[in-house]
């Protein structure tokens, strides 16, 4: 339909306005709603009231479509740990070491300059009692129970590799850039603590990043394929269970077939994605040409409607000229369903080559 003229849309019955961008499943017509999300690979700061927490850290780690969570919990006694991966509230001064930097005096000068900060910072370093890198590697295969000590910093080291920051590299070389943004989040969350800087405003739309189609299907591709019992998994179990009897088997002996479509029709469907998110696909409203317009740039927020965050509910500075200042429902939902504004535009974020090559172009016009 997309390469023929207006009359010949006419002559077929299909309508030559009809801006597409939505599927036909079972017969209905359904679209993936835009969802919104905080932004990713920036560190978030803010003042909590849970337990012995007091200010936490947040960084989504971003790479190729796959979102590491990282939270950084400062305790009233003012120790800092860190949650990542299966890493539950480790002591961050042993991941930093872990990374590299081993040095106490290096460690709080990469922190901060501000000795206050750094005074605040001591307690960590003290409460550790770890000085090597190697040290810090075997306490945190203790930390993910391995037992045997090779194993431990084997484990160790491919998991702060792999998981921990994955937006900054998945190699041996980028640990110390690790260690070096671990040490400004930590920075950022003391100054929290110390009155020197506010906490971040989690509804300014700099904090914000918005979900197109195409990265939820990508969201949605990845689990069915990558997921613990997804598909490259299952396809992985059942050859090597038959090639354990003594057989090779053809490729199409073991892999489900329809399994990827059945998936992927499924999820368009009923509307339920990948992180427990609901509502993502809906029906598309057709009472009016504007009303499926304005369906189409449908914002979803990730907040639920019994959830009060009074905060989210109003109206931000930062939307003006972003998203519709008088367009969402009355009630429950109340400020969670936006609508973009009648000019806006979403621009594309560049992947980590289109990053690279860029940045190689402004170095070689500068020098």
């Amino acid at each position: 339909l997309s390469t023929m003229s207006r009359d010949e849309l006419i002559a077929i019955g299909e309508d030559p306005d009809d801006p597409g961008g939505y599927f036909i499943i079972n017969g209905t017509e359904r679209i993936l709603v835009l969802v919104e999300e905080i932004a990713q690979n920036r560190i978030i700061v803010e003042k909590v009231d849970s337990g012995n927490v007091t200010e936490v850290a947040r960084i989504h780690s971003e790479k190729d479509g796959y979102i590491q969570r990282h939270l950084l919990e400062r305790k009233a006694n003012g120790i800092i740990t860190i949650s990542f991966a299966n890493i539950e509230k480790l002591p961050v001064a042993i991941l930093i070491k872990a990374l590299g930097l081993e040095s106490d005096k290096e460690i709080v000068n990469v922190i901060s300059s501000d000795e206050e900060v750094q005074e605040e910072f001591y307690t960590n370093l003290y409460e550790v009692e770890i000085t090597s890198k190697q040290e810090a590697l075997d306490e945190i295969g203790k930390h993910i129970k391995i037992a045997q000590k090779e194993s431990r910093i084997e484990r160790a080291t491919k998991l702060i590799d792999k998981y921990f920051l994955p937006h900054l590299g998945q190699t041996p070389e980028t640990r110390i850039d690790k260690a070096l943004f671990l040490c400004k989040a930590i920075g950022k969350l003391i100054k929290l603590h110390l009155g020197k800087i506010e906490e971040d405003d989690l509804d300014h739309y700099s904090n914000k990043r918005i979900r197109l189609s195409g990265d939820l299907l990508e969201i949605l591709l990845r689990s069915i394929l990558l997921g613990k019992w997804g598909l490259i998994t299952r396809i992985t179990y059942n050859y090597q269970k038959l090639a354990k009897r003594g057989r090779i088997p053809p490729l199409q002996a073991i892999v489900e077939s329809n399994v990827l479509t059945n998936q992927i029709v499924s999820a368009l469907a009923i509307g339920s994605w990948v992180g427990g998110r609901t509502g993502v696909s809906q029906r598309l409203e057709r009472g009016s040409f504007i009303k499926t317009i304005s369906h189409m740039r449908n914002v979803l927020s990730p907040l639920t409607s019994t959830q009060e965050h009074f905060g989210a509910r109003e109206l931000h500075p930062t939307h003006f000229g972003k998203l519709c200042t008088s367009e969402t429902p009355e009630g429950a939902t109340i400020g969670l369903r936006k609508y973009l504004a009648i000019m806006a535009e979403i621009t594309k974020g560049l992947n980590e080559n289109e990053r690279k090559n860029f940045y190689s172009s402004i170095q070689k016009m500068v020098v």
